[in-house]
């Protein structure tokens, strides 16, 4: 125990400011994916700039009386084994859903928050700021230009089939709101409603560009009255 007491060492001041800064910067970009929502929040950004950051310096100075031993050996492969392992996390955070891929950016930040991890833990502090406040300004601003100035951007053109069931009586001014709210009904079909004769089927195909079309069909039918139920379902071609 008095062993172990004895070769106990605080790491120097340069040292925790890399490992506090690593943790802020991280701590920023998460914020940003965690604020939109992502699976790779603040605790994945933290974590992965902390451990990048770590490795880095042990990649620096844990193994720096090695190369005596080991004239041949290069310290410098721990840092490199760092993308390796950000490949594996960031891979884990793609999905593919019918035709629609998601999570590419939250896995290029995560590879972003690493390579800002490593600058901390070699002590490019200057480097690793200015990369973090562009990383967060262009996850913000593309996101603000890309809503604002690309609205009609095929990447976001869906297509839903939404279900609506109503009243018979009530039927023609749901249908009337419904070519109201939507400009691209491709199909409109209305059916009866099995054992309810009172109640009304309306099915309508709808085109519309919207990164999260179920929500946005909610949203806009929110205060249309006479319905009883909605069922939006995205389609896959």
């Amino acid at each position: 125990m008095e062993n172990l007491v004895n070769n106990f060492q605080v790491p120097d001041i340069n040292i925790l400011m890399r490992i506090v800064l690593s943790i802020i910067l991280g701590f920023g970009i998460g914020l940003e994916r965690e604020l939109t929502n992502k699976w790779a929040g603040l605790r994945t950004h933290i974590l992965v700039c902390l451990g990048s950051c770590l490795f880095t310096i042990l990649s620096i100075y844990g193994f720096s009386t090695a190369i005596s031993i080991y004239p041949m050996g290069d310290p410098g492969r721990v840092a490199a084994q760092i993308l390796t392992g950000i490949g594996f996390i960031g891979g884990g955070t793609v999905l593919r859903h019918g035709s629609n891929v998601y999570g590419l950016t939250t896995a290029a930040s995560l590879w972003m928050v690493a390579s800002i991890g490593m600058a901390c833990g070699c002590g490019k502090i200057n480097l690793a700021l200015y990369v973090a406040v562009i990383s967060v300004a262009i996850l913000v601003l593309i996101r603000i230009f890309e809503t604002e100035v690309m609205p009609k951007n095929l990447k976001n053109m869906k297509q839903v089939k939404l279900s609506i069931i109503c009243d018979i009586e009530n039927s023609k001014l749901v249908e009337n709101d419904i070519y109201g709210t939507f400009d691209e009904i491709m199909e409109f079909t209305k059916k009866k409603v099995e054992h309810a004769d009172e109640k009304r089927l309306l099915v309508a195909k709808i085109s519309m560009c919207c990164k999260n079309p179920i929500q946005c069909i909610h949203e806009k039918l929110e205060d249309v009255k006479h319905i009883d139920s909605i069922s939006v379902q995205e389609i896959y071609e």
